[in-house]
């Protein structure tokens, strides 16, 4: 099977969808998988917050090339074929997802908005947000993807976000 395209969903792209794109993308390089991130939003900021890059960078995570970006970027002729569309915040979940080709599966992995902390703790919410987000996308790279039907997949990516 060739490259496996996730594309993560979120409201603003600006904060979780962010993480969870640069954690895929560092954890497949890492592990020599051929997963491909991407990341966009319903209603794009158009502005990544600094303490998302912040906090990937500190980690070691790379963030070139990390925008915000609306999901249109994902439904034209030359977006990549997309195996799943997983969101991770509520009000992106609650909205209908769009129609993108190949009519990849969609699941919900919530996480609160580390934005809404207090300004002392925001820091600290990030990375939170940042390590959880981590944990799933090891747990989806040790899937062995290539051999999982949409079924599979689908209750595979559902189990880990009930982790």
């Amino acid at each position: 099977m060739s490259t496996q395209h996730f594309l993560i969903l979120c409201t603003h792209n600006s904060a979780r969808s962010v993480l969870a794109e640069c954690m895929l993308k560092h954890w497949a390089a890492r592990l020599g998988r051929d997963v491909h991130a991407h990341s966009a939003g319903s209603h794009p900021s158009g502005r990544v917050n600094p303490h998302a890059l912040a906090v990937l960078e500190a980690a070691g995570v790379s963030t070139e090339g990390v925008h915000s970006k609306g999901y249109e970027a994902f439904s034209g002729a030359a977006a990549p074929p997309l195996r799943a569309v997983i969101t991770v915040c509520d009000s992106a979940a609650a909205e209908p997802c769009p129609l993108l080709p190949g009519a990849p599966l969609q699941v919900h992995w919530g996480y609160p908005d580390p934005s809404g902390a207090a300004e002392a703790e925001r820091r600290q919410a990030f990375e939170l947000t940042r390590q959880a987000i981590g944990y799933r996308m090891l747990q989806l790279l040790a899937l062995p993807l290539a051999e999982l039907d949409g079924a599979a997949l689908r209750q595979a990516l559902v189990e880990i976000g009930a982790r």
